[in-house]
């Protein structure tokens, strides 16, 4: 009989009356912005048992966002979080790795040994996928950590030549640092245009501008096959691609994209979706009792859009902590609301503001409200004559009306929603 089965079968009835506050326990896993929210808004809703909070790394818990701007560039030496946790009663466990998950009897595996919980809520985040045959070589970086970001700090004071792989959201915030650091970078992308995984081609194409008008180098259709580390300390290394070109490069920043940081959990019998997330349902409840999962590990089904969202971007981790602090908080047969939320992500790059809000497919019809070479404009699109998502580049007021259109699935008017001077809440049907 495997540990597993035996928690299991020794496990009490999950049907058992829950135990008061004061005795419940709960421990978050994951110091992120998912994590610390869901600590912090338990204690918004009053609640008064203990609360752990475990981060693998050693850092005070931190925000992401500002890595690849303020604290690469310098202007900021860190991005603590604002947050009391010893006023609030938050335990803090740092430089703990989660290792595994005993739902039977209660229990997270970490390395600092078994943590015993009433609810446990895991809220790990995503880890960069790395590029293949790079892992070692001298001078190849990823940028997800507060660590990640203090390397890359004075490799952007020097003014290297840089090489970035990846025309992502990540790929072009750290494109824009570089170059306003005054570095030479070179952005390889294998797809026909950045942003290939999130917008159509007609969308991204005045994107494609911007790189050169910043003085980047952006070269599609385009894989790195290998990098090769210079010949002594100090010299610049090399980055092949496939078209047999050469690449000098003092340091390679990796932005290929992202996964769920959820292998600890195999063997669990936690359910894991297509992409090695969390599947939890529309409470953010896994398929075991007592566990949540929150944030960029985590994907949960929208009544809004009718299929199933994994979302990895900062709003998601804000606003999911209240819909698990909500259900882990509720009394015996309370009906806690859905997380159906109007997705939201920003980006800041070569000089423009950049905003999305919702969730589009193929299918849907694409409208556009201004000129995309000029400054300023947006691409909404339309479902069933409902506006279902927008992109707002420096026309922030349209984000924010199209963002409360979008959350209470108002009818539009085409006509008046193509033209730019018109308020974007006043083109409804």
């Amino acid at each position: 009989m495997s540990e597993q089965t035996r928690d299991r079968e020794q496990a009490p009835e999950q049907t058992r009356e829950r135990q008061t506050d004061a005795r419940h326990r709960v421990v978050v896993v994951g110091a992120g912005m998912a994590g610390v929210q869901t600590a912090v808004a338990l204690r918004e809703r009053g609640f008064t048992g203990p609360v752990t909070l475990i981060g693998a790394e050693p850092h005070q818990p931190y925000d992401r966002p500002p890595l690849s701007k303020a604290v690469l560039l310098g202007t900021a030496e860190g991005s603590a979080f604002d947050v009391d946790f010893e006023a609030l009663d938050i335990t803090l466990r740092l430089g703990c790795e989660a290792l595994g998950v005993r739902p039977g009897a209660h229990l997270l595996d970490t390395s600092a040994g078994p943590v015993p919980y009433d609810s446990l809520v895991l809220a790990t985040g995503a880890e960069p996928l790395r590029l293949p045959g790079a892992e070692g070589v001298p001078g190849v970086h990823l940028l997800r950590t507060l660590d990640d970001a203090e390397r890359l700090r004075p490799v952007l004071a020097r003014r290297h030549d840089i090489v970035v792989v990846g025309a992502g959201w990540i790929g072009a915030e750290f494109a824009t640092a570089a170059r306003e650091a005054g570095c030479a970078v070179t952005v390889v992308e294998a797809a026909d245009r950045p942003l290939a995984g999130a917008l159509p081609a007609e969308v991204a194409a005045p994107m494609t501008r911007w790189y050169a008008e910043a003085g980047a180098v952006l070269r599609t259709h385009t894989r790195v096959t290998r990098v090769e580390p210079g010949d002594g300390p100090g010299e610049p290394g090399w980055v092949i691609l496939d078209d047999g070109s050469r690449l000098p490069a003092d340091a390679v920043v990796v932005g290929i994209g992202a996964r769920p940081a959820t292998a600890w959990l195999a063997g669990s019998g936690i359910d894991l979706g297509a992409h090695g997330e969390v599947v939890a349902d529309d409470r953010l409840r896994s398929s075991v009792p007592d566990v949540y999962a929150v944030g960029d590990c985590a994907s949960f089904p929208s009544g809004r859009y009718g299929e199933r969202l994994l979302v990895h971007h900062w709003d998601n981790a804000l606003q999911g902590p209240r819909t698990v602090a909500a259900g882990i908080g509720a009394a015996a047969g309370e009906v806690t609301e859905k997380y159906d939320p109007v997705p939201y992500f920003w980006s800041e790059q070569f000089g423009r503001f950049v905003q999305y809000a919702g969730h589009h497919t193929a299918a849907d019809t694409t409208l556009w409200r201004g000129d995309p070479a000029g400054p300023a404009w947006t691409v909404c699109w339309l479902r069933e004559g409902r506006l279902v998502a927008l992109l707002a580049v420096g026309r922030p007021r349209d984000l924010a009306q199209g963002r409360k259109l979008i959350q209470a699935g108002t009818p539009m008017d085409p006509l008046l929603l193509a033209d730019p001077a018109k308020p974007l809440k006043s083109a409804t049907a």
